[in-house]
């Protein structure tokens, strides 16, 4: 995909470089319809108002395929829309969310024609007469308009782009059928990538499901097939070996919730401070901390208490690897194994333990209490069985995780390529107009 324009001109914009002979750089503004000029949506939408007219939010919108299930839409009252009747939008209009879900885009469908705006988002009428809204659509969704934004639109937390910077941003240009042409290319294109990468995240989807089906089958049946059985008495639970123990965690583990260390965060400070965060992020994500009022040894299980609804963090566990580095935050607890436990199994046994997710409703800070945790009901087997088990573990675990790391690099490749591709497209460095054809026609 490397076939150039047959001649290029100077664009007369440094960081733009060179076009094609035909392509007109210009500002955003002058692609937009003069009567309908950008404009930002509703500042208050007021409450859902039934029969009323759908309103879109930055939430109700997907990066690039606008809203996929209108019937979510809020309903705000005709009296609203008809004071915001300039932030009305009509099918071929393009919306982009602002801020804070900064950097969507979505080309406005006919069953949407007449839906308003709230704030957060920005209305574009592209003028139909010499421009095409999924070729600027492409624009907006490259990397070379939102590099033009970055010094105009805040900081990582909150992200916000203003109207004035959005209507200066430059773009190149081509003649209509140019337009047309790169946009059903890159239509086709992102299409076939975004395939690829569905597959990826369904095998690292599959590859997950087997590796917690593989721990949990290892943790409660053991790795002896033909070992005899016998009722644990907990009906999730089912059958466990002959042998195995069946206790509280209090009579297996020491336990200990951690303390308030914000007062002490500190970019300079020795310790780590272990939050919610940190464990959700495998340690990837932390803050350091001055003081360390609850240390952490190695083997300790350090284990989140408290998380959003349906969040990623709760109940999971991380286990210590280093001495004298972490210190234990509040809402976060320390497990300490006996002296006869292996900590690796007990943290793969209780790492989003089945009992602990229960507490999760769906729709309530989930707060686990101490007693969650001491009173937990753990599968205890032999010590020299739970270092076998523990030993089996880490091997298989690390098979998936270096499948998974493979299919998420392959995931990262393949949207270098469509960010590139898209660039390069809507910048005129590659040629695509006989690809888009040829697509065409073969459709």
């Amino acid at each position: 995909m490397t076939r150039r324009y047959p001649a290029y001109r100077d664009s007369g914009v440094e960081w733009l470089g060179e076009v094609p002979e035909g392509w007109v750089v210009s500002k955003l503004s002058r692609a937009i319809d003069p009567r309908r000029q950008i404009t930002y949506g509703i500042v208050q939408a007021g409450p859902h108002c039934e029969g009323g007219i759908p309103y879109i939010r930055p939430t109700d919108m997907t990066d690039e395929s606008g809203v996929l299930d209108e019937s979510t839409l809020m309903l705000t009252s005709p009296e609203i829309v008809a004071a915001y009747s300039r932030s009305e939008v009509r099918a071929g209009d393009l919306v982009c969310s602002i801020g804070p879900s900064f950097g969507k885009v979505m080309v406005v469908p006919e069953s949407l024609s007449g839906a308003n705006l709230t704030q957060g988002t920005a209305r574009l009428a592209v003028t139909l007469a010499n421009n095409h809204p999924r070729f600027v659509f492409w624009f907006l969704r490259s990397a070379i308009a939102v590099n033009q934004w970055e010094s105009s639109i805040g900081g990582a937390t909150f992200r916000s782009l203003n109207l004035e910077p959005l209507a200066a941003t430059r773009l190149a240009i081509p003649p209509l059928p140019e337009q047309t042409a790169i946009a059903a290319f890159l239509d086709q294109e992102t299409a076939k990538i975004d395939a690829l990468v569905a597959e990826q995240r369904r095998l690292i989807d599959l590859l997950r499901e087997k590796r917690q089906a593989v721990i949990s089958h290892a943790v409660t049946k053991g790795l002896n097939p033909n070992t005899t059985l016998k009722p644990s008495g907990v009906e999730w639970l089912g059958d466990v070996p002959e042998g195995w123990g069946f206790k509280r965690l209090s009579l297996v583990c020491s336990f200990e919730q951690g303390k308030a260390h914000e007062p002490y965060f500190d970019e300079d400070g020795d310790f780590i401070c272990v939050t919610a965060r940190f464990v959700s992020t495998s340690g990837e994500k932390f803050k350091r901390c001055s003081a360390n009022l609850t240390p952490a040894a190695v083997g300790d299980i350090l284990m989140v208490m408290s998380d959003l609804p349906n969040g990623r963090a709760l109940a999971r566990a991380f286990l210590v690897d280093r001495p004298n580095v972490y210190a234990v935050n509040q809402r976060v607890c320390r497990i300490t194994t006996s002296r006869d436990g292996d900590a690796r199994y007990f943290a793969y046994q209780l790492n989003r333990h089945t009992s602990l997710l229960s507490e999760d409703d769906g729709f309530n800070q989930t707060h686990l209490s101490n007693a969650s945790f001491t009173k937990l009901m753990l599968v205890v087997p032999p010590a020299d069985e739970q270092k076998r088990i523990a030993d089996y573990l880490d091997a298989k675990t690390s098979s998936f995780d270096t499948l998974t790391a493979t299919a998420e690099s392959a995931i990262a490749l393949l949207q270098e390529r469509r960010a590139a591709l898209i660039s390069a497209a809507v910048t005129g460095k590659i040629d695509v107009r006989d690809l888009a054809t040829n697509h065409t026609e073969a459709a």
